[in-house]
């Protein structure tokens, strides 16, 4: 069971900072050094400044960044800058955006959602997470004593029962508006009628939770919750045993998962004909345009297929892209070396890359972080603006995994591959922060 409540957030006063959009930004994780300080100028109370401080000269431990971010906190609800609601809300969200030419718009809703043990509950995580990342954002949630960004959950709702109890109490309701770096328009409506937060918790409870994104945040606020056990601070009703989560409905019409795919770094340098003698026994392939501008019919031909097991491959060396199929000797190959894997895990397309092509078939492993890119004229201007440096040897157009990987595999109680999914656009940060004192 889920278990949701309003809470007081903390929110921007727009007298005194002015337009909302320049003091939003960005989740920590996609801000580069230049958007980082694009922001830093955008306005001096800018939540850059609690999400991601940077170094300053004098800096002595790397720490003092924290304890930075928490004085900003604390001065900008002395000087009214950031002021706590009056009363308990939910947040009602939408981001409006475009992608392929169409207009879309995501609902959903902000709320505090009981922290449990992942494996142990209802709250289920679909990527691994790393150690260095959780312990950069606990010493954030020690210093500042907050969330200052939000996780990104899903639910099943097939008729968006839920998000359709706030969408009619906002009717008419004039919302607060801001627009990020990439035009994503943001709107955020507080709904504090006791009685539809009520119905909306019923209607919560019984659905589980999918973390689309904000793993390591999760993570942190929960270990954040079992130190303050430890230190006997915990009490029952205490803040910290919730984190700040957007909810969305997995069946809403602004859920789309973007592809995430791959340019790989320190690989042997591939020309077609090799690669399909490595690949041919495992997949049905062929070599389809050469150049990198052929990416686009590529991965037209991948999304035409809509199967997970067709990947697009790309040879520098003579410039050639490969489609590989998986044929039924793939099948039983993959599952024979995940067999350790569920069926659902093993038929993914970044499965299928990094643990049967990759690591497999042409044995490359321990390899440098691939760049990771999303829209396919990304992988166009890469490729050209490599064929001077040969930096890479191969690239991959994949499928996404789908809402549907992301239930049934975490459900399995197994993680999918760094980097399955995209959930386009980020959440915002600075719209409401949850203090957890």
């Amino acid at each position: 069971m889920v278990q949701i409540e309003a809470f007081k957030g903390l929110r921007y006063e727009l007298g005194h900072v002015g337009a909302l959009s320049d003091v939003i930004a960005p989740p920590y994780d996609v801000i580069g050094p230049e958007l980082q300080d694009e922001l830093y100028k955008n306005h001096p109370a800018n939540v850059i400044r609690l999400i991601l401080n940077r170094d300053e000269p004098g800096d002595e431990t790397g720490d003092e960044k924290y304890d930075r971010s928490a004085r900003a906190l604390k001065q900008w609800q002395r000087d009214g800058i950031i002021q706590v609601e009056t009363y308990p809300a939910v947040y009602v969200y939408h981001q409006q955006f475009e992608y392929a030419g169409q207009t879309f718009v995501r609902r959903g809703f902000m709320t505090r959602m009981k922290l449990e043990k992942l494996g142990e509950g209802n709250v289920y995580p679909h990527e691994e997470t790393h150690s260095a990342i959780k312990a950069d954002r606990l010493k954030l949630f020690n210093a500042t004593k907050a969330n200052v960004s939000q996780i990104f959950g899903i639910y099943p709702d097939e008729s968006n029962q839920a998000q359709t109890l706030l969408e009619n109490a906002i009717q008419g309701v004039t919302a607060i508006e801001a627009t990020d770096h990439l035009g994503v328009l943001h709107r955020l409506w507080p709904v504090y009628d006791s009685k539809i937060i009520g119905e909306l918790t019923e209607t919560m409870n019984p659905r589980p939770m999918f973390i689309a994104d904000g793993h390591h945040r999760y993570e942190t606020a929960y270990n954040y919750r079992e130190q303050l056990e430890s230190e006997g601070l915990l009490t029952a009703d205490h803040p910290a045993q919730s984190v700040l989560t957007m909810c969305v409905s997995m069946h809403d019409a602004g859920m789309i998962v973007l592809p995430t795919h791959r340019l790989f770094e320190g690989v042997a340098q591939y020309d077609s004909a090799t690669l399909i003698q490595k690949l041919q026994g495992c997949f049905d392939v062929n070599t389809t345009g050469t150049g990198p501008s052929q990416a686009a019919a590529v991965w037209e031909q991948i999304e035409m297929e809509d199967q997970q097991s067709m990947i697009g491959l790309y040879c520098p060396v003579d410039d050639t892209w490969v489609v590989a199929s998986l044929n039924d000797a793939g099948h039983t190959k993959m599952a024979e070396i995940a067999e350790d894997q569920s069926g659902d895990w093993q038929g993914l397309g970044v499965s299928l890359l990094h643990r049967l092509i990759m690591d497999t078939l042409l044995g490359e492993v321990d390899l440098p972080k691939p760049t990771y890119v999303h829209q396919v004229q990304e992988v166009v201007e890469e490729l050209a603006a490599d064929q001077d440096t040969n930096k890479f040897g191969l690239a991959a157009l994949v499928m996404p995994a789908t809402l549907g990987h992301i239930k049934a595999i975490s459900e399995h109680g197994e993680r999918m591959p760094a980097k399955s999914t995209y959930f386009y656009p980020k959440m915002l940060c600075g719209l409401v922060i949850n203090p957890l004192t």
